[in-house]
């Protein structure tokens, strides 16, 4: 069975004297959700306290699985189902992620992504489809359900621009 919601992911994490060593991504951890996710491209964001990055996803024709690791800092990671025949239909789900606690996060295709920058933080992403610029959309950060820690973040004009969740048409 293909995993439907975002799952957090714990991967071996290796700490002495010098400091640690911490893996993001294995098949192997892959593997135990059950979810065929083969990696296309990989990139990060750096991200000042008070940021608020989202609500971005890929349309269909480029749709992808993404993995999130935050490699500094901490955010507040939110996600949103944007599938039609979900019985989730645009509901939330959120996580805490830091560079200390050894999680990535999974999100399958057909979810809006966004976080809020706890501290100062670099994310890593990791995506089963190259980015398609004719096919990113998002939906407007403040019209999800969710109670944002902060109610004026740090926010592009691009992400304050995105049509708000109760009029959008998901084509998921």
């Amino acid at each position: 069975m293909i995993t439907s919601v975002p799952k957090l992911i714990e991967y071996p994490q290796f700490r002495d004297e010098r400091g640690t060593f911490q893996k993001v991504f294995t098949r192997t951890c892959i593997d135990q959700i059950d979810q065929i996710f083969e990696p296309k491209e990989a990139f990060y964001s750096v991200s000042k306290r008070g940021v608020l990055r989202g609500m971005h996803f890929q349309k269909p024709g480029a749709a992808h699985n993404k993995l999130v690791a935050v490699i500094d800092g901490s955010i507040l990671d939110v996600v949103v189902d944007l599938r039609n025949s979900s019985n989730d239909y645009g509901k939330t789900f959120s996580f805490v992620l830091n560079a200390k606690q050894g999680k990535s996060l999974f999100i399958p295709k057909g979810f809006a992504h966004g976080f809020y920058a706890i501290d100062n933080a670099t994310v890593m992403y990791l995506v089963d489809h190259e980015y398609s610029a004719a096919h990113d959309d998002g939906v407007l950060w403040n019209s999800i359900n969710f109670d944002w820690p902060d109610a004026n973040p740090t926010v592009s004009q691009r992400d304050s621009s995105f049509e708000p969740l109760v009029s959008f048409e998901s084509p998921f």
